[in-house]
């Protein structure tokens, strides 16, 4: 990937050979443990993907010198590097994620930064000088970090060029507030460009309110900005509800602020009407703004009643589930269930997906392949009675049930990518396999889509989603699931 551009947070990376280092500093706000160290890993693993070489370090504010005298009902079990280094359990996490081998200075310590200071004035390496946190400690931390990111940990002996830092602890504690004070520093001495900052927060959700707060992460983040670092990188699935109620205005306009500024819209699947009106003008959005969308099951279902009403003059068309004597029912109970029955009703597990146009997207993502098998899980499904006035407009039923009665993949002609599936892609994506529908998503908000589908023209499907040995079934058993 030498010489090519990728992107991560809020801007795009150059990787030309003997380019600077890349750093990515993980810190983590309103309680710790909250999952810093699979967030670092899972980041380190995707740039890896991408052909880059990664490296990681992890930093524990904590006086010991390593983890060696730990109880393990407070660190977790200590982890063992090939140097004998006792360190944190997250750099397990980092070697088995990254399938690296790291070493004890990749994990760096209060207790190990103070004592490398003090042996250098025992030294008389700052003869005359009044030794302080900042300039010495806060320098000793950059120098440490920049030194430990050139080595080799992959055993091709050469340098990495990212280095994905993992900052223990809160923002806000007391001992965690040198390392921040020279992340500060360091982001100018790195260049802003080589420098970015994931901020991993908590949301709660009290059982008194049964609605989510986001006000511990606002302080957090404001915290984090307090001390000179500002995050590059969001997340943020977007309360729909109060786009449709003017009454608050404050309320609709930071949610439609949110969508706007989206580069990509996901609906997920879901049931019952509970924001639905806040969807389909998310919808709406995303297919006339010409937004990068995916429709999950709900999602998809959505999509095509509002392409209907405002595509179509179908003002009336809804979902029997919204609506069960709707005069235009678009969305319907499936037929051979009795409608108001909830339990054992839905249509589970794996299901082959028989894709009806050449021209699909979706189609190129799996592989180009005539059919797919993923796992669904709905109980309503598009009215196969209507779809012919879709037909001569831009929106095509471009994937069917083997039968032809159940439409399972929608795609918007014109759209850089505005896709609806009646499956669960998620429950079969992996990792270092990620679903194709999902990945479209990501690859159209960045704008690699096109590039992406041109190198799967070379590849086949066993080669981009190789079946996994417990979604395998036989002939005769999926024969039986589509009799089912």
């Amino acid at each position: 990937m030498d010489g090519q551009t990728f992107m991560i947070a809020s801007g795009y990376w150059q990787s030309p050979i003997c380019t600077p280092m890349k750093y990515i500093l993980v810190t983590g706000g309103v309680i710790s443990g909250i999952g810093k160290g699979i967030i670092a890993s899972s980041i380190g693993t995707i740039l890896k993907s991408c052909g880059l070489r990664v490296t990681a370090i992890k930093i524990d504010p904590y006086i010991n010198i390593d983890a060696g005298t730990f109880s393990p009902y407070e660190h977790g079990e200590v982890f063992v590097l090939n140097d004998g280094g006792e360190v944190d359990l997250d750099l397990g996490n980092y070697e088995r994620f990254l399938d690296i081998n790291l070493y004890k200075d990749n994990n760096i310590t209060t207790g190990k930064i103070y004592q490398h200071v003090i042996n250098k004035e025992r030294r008389g390496d700052y003869l005359g000088k009044t030794v302080q946190v900042v300039p010495h400690i806060t320098d000793a931390i950059q120098e440490w970090v920049m030194n430990q990111a050139k080595v080799s940990v992959d055993g091709n002996k050469e340098d990495p060029q990212i280095c994905v830092i993992e900052l223990g602890g809160t923002i806000g504690d007391i001992e965690g507030m040198a390392f921040v004070e020279a992340f500060r520093q360091f982001q100018f001495k790195a260049k802003r460009e080589n420098f970015s900052n994931i901020h991993v927060s908590l949301v709660p959700q009290p059982s008194a309110t049964g609605e989510q707060k986001t006000k511990p992460t606002q302080n957090s983040v404001r915290a984090l900005r307090g001390l000179g670092l500002s995050p590059d990188l969001y997340i943020d699935s977007i309360d729909l509800e109060p786009v449709t109620k003017a009454e608050d205005p404050v309320k609709f306009h930071e949610a439609w602020q949110k969508l706007c500024l989206a580069d990509g819209i996901l609906v997920p699947g879901g049931f019952g009407i509970r924001g639905t009106l806040g969807k389909l003008q998310a919808i709406s959005w995303a297919r006339t703004k010409k937004i990068p969308f995916l429709g999950i099951c709900l999602g998809m279902q959505l999509a095509v009643i509002e392409f209907a009403r405002n595509c179509l003059n179908l003002k009336d068309a809804n979902s029997t589930e919204f609506e069960p004597n709707t005069p235009v029912p678009l969305v319907i109970d499936m037929p051979e269930h009795s409608p108001g029955d909830l339990g054992g009703t839905m249509r589970l597990g794996l299901r082959r997906t028989v894709f009806t146009s050449e021209n699909s997207i979706l189609k190129k993502l799996y592989g180009d392949v005539p059919y797919i098998e993923e796992r669904h899980r709905h109980r309503y499904e598009v009215n196969p009675n209507l779809i012919n006035q879709f037909e001569n407009k831009d929106l095509c039923f471009v994937g069917e049930d083997v039968d032809g009665k159940r439409m399972e993949i929608i795609e918007l002609t014109g759209h850089p990518y505005f896709v609806g599936v009646q499956f669960h892609p998620e429950f079969s994506s992996r990792p270092m396999r990620p679903s194709p529908p999902y990945l479209g998503l990501l690859l159209a908000a960045t704008g690699n889509l096109n590039a992406h589908l041109q190198q799967m023209s070379k590849l086949s499907y066993s080669d981009v989603c190789s079946d996994v040995s417990d979604d395998s079934f036989s002939e005769a058993k999926l024969a039986e699931l589509e009799i089912n």
